[in-house]
């Protein structure tokens, strides 16, 4: 199914046809480099962070029972659901599969070396397979969870077009975290200006954004980053 199948089908609520990334060829060779470069750096990020990763699995495993790494449903592109991988942050018995319930600081359910993970982004870097997959681009929209909710209702009622920003890949980190506009959804302002974010990077995409949303997040975990 193409993109423009994909909003006239209606195969998500609220996505519409005004949201297509490959209108250009121009744009359509950028997207295809830009494909190149997330195997490319994926694969290279997956051997040179082996043995961190490695240890990360260890750490966790050792402080909790329960595999160390963990599989959620989330929005892909064209509408299409996948399985995205993390390493766990919280106990097994408490954590919640489908990422609807958010967490919060000091959240009782994650565990220490949880919340060093989370804190600085670590344990996100088991989504490198689903970039490798195809799943998911090193940037683009962060992908949610099916049925994330965003100031106590679901985003596509909140957001009516919040279905378009899946005309793309989602990344593992985008315009919106480069921004601070991540953490929980709780507050509609902060919500829509998320999916704001996101639907420009889809309506502007360009291989400089892409430049300019990595350097900015690298900018903002060398600072600290804003997990919890």
């Amino acid at each position: 199914m193409t993109v423009s199948d994909f909003h006239n089908h209606g195969d998500c609520p609220g996505a519409r046809s005004g949201y297509r990334p490959s209108r250009a060829g121009g744009r359509r060779l950028q997207f295809a480099i830009k494909r190149l470069l997330d195997l490319l750096l994926a694969a290279m990020g997956l051997v040179v962070l082996l043995p961190l990763l490695l240890a990360l699995a260890a750490l966790i495993r050792l402080e909790s029972p329960g595999s160390p790494v963990f599989t959620q449903k989330r929005w892909g592109r064209n509408g299409r659901v996948f399985k995205v991988y993390k390493f766990r942050s919280m106990h097994s018995e408490l954590g919640d599969r489908s990422g609807v319930t958010q967490t919060v600081p000091n959240d009782p359910r994650v565990t220490r070396v949880g919340a060093v993970i989370r804190r600085t982004n670590l344990d996100e870097l088991p989504q490198l397979l689903n970039v490798l997959k195809g799943d998911m681009s090193l940037i683009g929209p962060r992908c949610h969870a099916v049925g994330m909710l965003a100031a106590g209702m679901p985003y596509e009622l909140l957001v009516p077009d919040y279905h378009a920003r899946h005309a793309v890949r989602p990344g593992m980190t985008g315009l919106a975290q480069m921004r601070g506009l991540r953490g929980p959804t709780d507050r509609a302002d902060r919500a829509r200006a998320r999916i704001a974010a996101d639907l420009y990077y889809v309506e502007n995409y360009s291989l400089l954004l892409d430049l300019h949303i990595a350097a900015g997040t690298i900018v903002s975990e060398l600072r600290g980053g804003n997990g919890f």
